[in-house]
């Protein structure tokens, strides 16, 4: 038995899965303050793009640009930050955030101390309307 935490990524529990085939997952966060922040999940342990094959990082990537797209006809925000970090959870994956010149953080990274009270609303529907818009673009 292995003395390593368990995966959170490889454990998926909770996840508002948007979309999945076998490589990937399209999830919705739960963010109050960023409401259309998706991650792109690999389904697979593995901590480095360049440890997938040449046609693995090609179609986790159309996928990651297909839910930019998604996110940015929804949303319609000022900026969409793509990160990928796994400095916290070395599992692959994709963070797809839209950004808005008024949100908590910006122009910094979400992750960085706030610079202002949020005050973004959940758009109505918007679960819907990201499902519509990936179904035209995957």
């Amino acid at each position: 038995m292995s003395d390593a935490p368990a995966c959170p990524l490889c454990a998926a529990v909770g996840e508002d899965v948007l979309w999945r085939d076998a490589l990937c997952r399209v999830i919705l966060v739960a963010d109050a303050d960023y409401p259309g922040f998706c991650r792109v999940i690999l389904n697979a342990h593995v901590k480095e793009m360049t440890d997938l094959a040449e046609a693995d990082r090609m179609r986790l990537m159309a996928v990651v640009f297909a839910v930019e797209t998604a996110v940015r006809e929804v949303l319609q925000p000022d900026k969409i930050n793509l990160a990928s970090l796994g400095n916290m959870v070395p599992h692959l994956h994709w963070h797809v955030i839209p950004r808005f010149a008024d949100d908590r953080h910006f122009p910094d990274a979400i992750w960085a101390a706030p610079r202002r009270a949020g005050n973004r609303e959940k758009p109505h529907e918007l679960r819907a309307h990201l499902l519509h818009a990936l179904a035209r673009v995957l």
